[in-house]
């Protein structure tokens, strides 16, 4: 080469310059990759597997609120001056159990007045019986007249009437006076004690009369729960078919989870659903009812609530890293024998032991790229490795003890 330039004229740096140049052009064109077997580009390596078939059942996830069976509000029944509290804030206490007192005196002389009533008034009718007795020889030897004597039967039964009131207005007295004891009405856990001793208390309406505490019962327990109007209408689909009841018949199991649990260790059971929906949210209220013998869900909880949203079936489960999305669909690369990727269109489920679940699109048999999807393109030769699936060992166990459902 040198040689052909030195024949132009050219002077020799210059010949020794455009030498080294073309040379190191020569020496600069890149070696393409070849495969192991032969020409080609080199195919980059991907794990694939087969879809796990999994017989599974679909459930429906909705966020629970808890709430109390029974719910009291402890108010006085008598006015008057409190003198104690027979309970500590917060604590458990059974249907019956004393928990406040007020001033009895005056109750108590109102009784004792009462019962002297009632007494004055049985000694009239002892009285009016006697002049009744009386009369009558007298109205047959003609000394008093008729009118006399029905007269003195008229005070008999106008002091039996009185009899009666003062009876009366002793029961009143009494069950006044038991109202200043005021028991609780129901077992559970109370709140704090609103009024201290010595303060005053008044009865009468709702607006007028003192709140001193309220009380919730523990045990069971009801939560409350939304469902929308599409899932409800499936629900009452599978139930017209036999296959699944989920939230649309009274007595279905649902599932439950505090929001530290895994799994879903709790049980309840369905056991009321209201006349109509929401018209501003389009959803049903539910409830569902479950023992808390322990007493570890209160009034005011929130909880995870699923229930059966589907009947069992035979499911293809795949990782969510094997699924890929673009500006419309959920997608995942097969890949054939030769090597050779193909794209599918998937329609995904939900979640089952760490899996998603796909609905359509793909086959049991099919090899599907689930990890170097990045490395993959339609129509490109990979390098597949093949992994059997597996559920993920990150799952939550169930571990915690689960509620038992009440009877």
């Amino acid at each position: 080469m040198a040689r052909s330039f030195l024949d132009r004229g050219l002077p020799g740096a210059l010949v020794l310059a455009l030498a080294l140049a073309s040379a190191g052009c020569d020496n600069s064109q890149p070696t393409q990759a070849k495969a192991p077997g032969g020409g080609g580009e080199q195919r980059p390596p991907v794990s694939v597997s087969q879809p796990l078939a999994r017989q599974i059942v679909e459930w429906d996830e909705y966020t629970g609120r808890f709430d109390a069976v029974e719910t009291v509000e402890v108010r006085a029944r008598v006015s008057g001056y409190l003198t104690d509290v027979h309970f500590k804030d917060g604590q458990v206490v059974k249907q019956g159990d004393l928990l406040y007192e007020i001033d009895a005196r005056p109750f108590e002389r109102t009784l004792e007045q009462a019962r002297a009533e009632l007494l004055q008034a049985q000694t009239r009718v002892d009285n009016a019986n006697l002049d009744v007795v009386r009369g009558k020889p007298l109205l047959e030897r003609r000394i008093i007249s008729e009118k006399t004597f029905d007269d003195r039967e008229n005070l008999v039964r106008e002091a039996q009437a009185q009899v009666k009131v003062a009876e009366a207005r002793v029961k009143t007295a009494e069950l006044e006076l038991s109202f200043a004891r005021i028991l609780s009405p129901i077992s559970g856990r109370i709140s704090r004690s609103m009024v201290t001793a010595g303060n005053w208390v008044s009865a009468g309406g709702v607006s007028n009369t003192t709140l001193l505490t309220t009380i919730v019962s523990q045990d069971p327990i009801y939560i409350y729960f939304d469902v929308s109007e599409n899932n409800y209408i499936k629900y009452k689909r599978l139930a017209e078919r036999g296959e699944a009841a989920g939230a649309a018949a009274l007595g279905s199991m649902v599932e439950l989870a505090m929001p530290d649990e895994r799994g879903f260790p709790h049980q309840g059971k369905l056991d009321f659903l209201d006349n109509r929906l929401d018209q501003g949210t389009g959803t049903l209220r539910a409830r569902a009812v479950l023992a808390n013998e322990a007493g570890f869900f209160a009034p005011g909880m929130f909880a995870r609530v699923r229930v059966t949203g589907s009947p069992p079936y035979l499911a293809h489960l795949l990782p969510d890293e094997s699924i890929g999305t673009d500006q419309t669909n959920k997608y995942v690369y097969v890949v054939a024998d030769g090597g050779l990727v193909a794209r599918r269109n998937i329609q995904p489920g939900p979640l089952v032991d760490g899996l998603r679940v796909v609905r359509e699109g793909i086959a049991a048999g099919d090899w599907v790229i689930t990890k170097g999807l990045h490395r993959a393109r339609p129509g490109q030769s990979v390098t597949p490795n093949r992994v059997a699936l597996t559920v993920s060992s990150s799952l939550p166990p169930r571990a915690t003890t689960p509620t038992k459902v009440p009877e």
